[in-house]
């Protein structure tokens, strides 16, 4: 008796075993109908459908980590900023939150651990959190995650910039230019650290270093001289002699941009918009005409290379 009792209680065990394995494989099956169809409205911008398709994938399957990225995302999108303090819609930004950390934090591919983050540092960003300081140790794991990205440095440091730290804003910016000095974005984010602080002798010495790295690049020229150009025209601090040497300093720039492309729309613009700069701090009449002149030759060339450009 006690023989029969074990048999029975061996094939009962084997025929749990069975049943288990046939409930997981119709579940993995359905978890992936479900994936495919959310996948569908997602694509299609039906966020709403979407979750609601996302959230049965994972009640069937908790183990995709990366659908826990797009389920956040849905959520994500759902969330309107003008609706902000709203009870149900803050609870999606809430929703969300909780989905990007869970695939930041599962085994995410590198890509949706990367996403996920990012995503999460704009959650907590002015348009919708503002809460800086949820942000700082997100971004400074992205830099963990990769050292050598430079955007990684910039999302740190515009945090530090726009809580008042200065001090570490100027060195994050800076370390993104260590960590990356061929890169051209690296000086020109610094440059525009050091305009918006006032620093203008600064932002050209970040501008010039990328120029010394790229000498025969235009684009990285006619930035100089967009930024010459700028000070002159805005300030209205500057005396007639530091304004003339800045018009100079950005007509010199231009014409670098114009060597290397002559048919450099934007550059000739700038050169032109320098050159009547120059002619309204231009004492003498003949050189004064001249000078417009020579911009109104350059505003018909810049309309011929446009419509060449428009006709090609």
């Amino acid at each position: 008796m006690r023989k029969v009792t074990s048999q029975v209680a061996v094939v009962a065990v084997a025929v749990a075993s069975l049943a288990l394995v046939g409930c997981g494989q119709v579940n993995s099956l359905r978890a992936k109908q479900s994936v495919k169809d959310a996948n569908t409205l997602y694509q299609s911008g039906d966020y709403k459908a979407a979750s609601e398709k996302y959230e049965e994938a994972l009640a069937y399957d908790p183990n995709l980590a990366d659908i826990y990225f797009f389920l956040g995302n849905s959520y994500d999108n759902q969330f309107k900023p003008s609706k902000k303090g709203e009870e149900a819609n803050d609870a999606f930004l809430t929703k969300a939150i909780d989905n990007y950390k869970k695939a930041a934090s599962m085994m995410s591919s590198d890509k949706i651990k990367k996403l996920s983050l990012e995503y999460l540092v704009a959650a907590y960003g002015p348009d919708k959190l503002n809460d800086p300081a949820q942000s700082e140790p997100i971004v400074e794991q992205m830099i963990q995650l990769e050292p050598t990205e430079p955007t990684n440095y910039f999302a740190l440091a515009k945090i530090y910039e726009d809580n008042g730290d200065y001090e570490k804003a100027e060195a994050t910016y800076l370390k993104a230019k260590d960590v990356k000095p061929e890169e051209p974005t690296v000086y020109t984010t610094l440059a525009g650290y050091y305009n918006r602080q006032g620093d203008f002798e600064k932002t050209i010495d970040a501008l010039n270093q990328r120029t010394q790295r790229e000498p025969n690049n235009p684009e990285a020229h006619q930035t100089v001289a967009a930024f010459y150009w700028d000070k002159a025209n805005r300030d209205f601090r500057l005396n007639e002699a530091d304004k003339k040497k800045l018009i100079q300093s950005g007509i010199d720039e231009v014409n670098k941009a114009i060597e290397l492309k002559n048919d450099y729309v934007e550059a000739i613009t700038y050169k032109g918009l320098l050159l009547r700069l120059q002619a309204n701090v231009e004492k003498d009449a003949t050189k004064q005409r001249a000078l417009l002149a020579e911009a109104d030759k350059l505003k018909t060339q810049v309309e011929d290379l446009r419509k060449a450009k428009q006709g090609a």
